[in-house]
């Protein structure tokens, strides 16, 4: 197993990309030891910094991550909000559906369907009733994630 501690120091380096590139290489490593400092660089201040740590703990693939990952759920930038639900998305841990349904009302499109999608692959069918209010979105890219969640659940 490859050393990963130069890459959790790298988490806290000077430039952006070179904390970008650490969190790549840690989600990579899929070592389970990298998901508490990678939890704690979800407080960077470069909301591409957490993008790329959303993506790393999705990579590891872990249920440990959930609580770092749902919190990351409520990040002020809809870009690290959508790709926290695809981490969600690639752990795939019914547990998690709770804190995705709150976004099913989100304010940006590409969150609501995000969170449609993800709520489709968890399996767990207490999203059925909230997709279902979302079937009836004004915009007709979330109507149809919200009706592909939906038919994914109730097969």
């Amino acid at each position: 197993m490859k050393n990963i501690t130069p890459y959790i120091t790298g988490l806290k380096a000077g430039s952006v990309a070179q904390r970008r590139e650490a969190a790549a290489a840690l989600g990579k490593s899929g070592n389970v030891a990298a998901i508490p400092p990678l939890a704690e660089a979800l407080a960077d201040p470069h909301p591409a910094v957490r993008c790329e740590v959303v993506q790393a703990l999705g990579r590891i693939g872990d249920a440990s991550a959930i609580p770092a990952l749902t919190q990351a759920l409520g990040d002020a930038e809809p870009a690290v909000r959508a790709a926290t639900l695809a981490a969600l998305g690639r752990i795939r841990d019914p547990q998690s559906a709770p804190a995705v349904i709150r976004l099913l009302k989100d304010s940006e499109i590409e969150v609501r369907i995000g969170a449609a999608m993800v709520l489709g692959k968890l399996g767990n069918r207490c999203a059925v009733e909230p997709l279902k209010a979302l079937a009836r979105d004004p915009f007709s890219e979330v109507r149809e994630a919200a009706e592909d969640a939906i038919r994914r659940l109730e097969r």
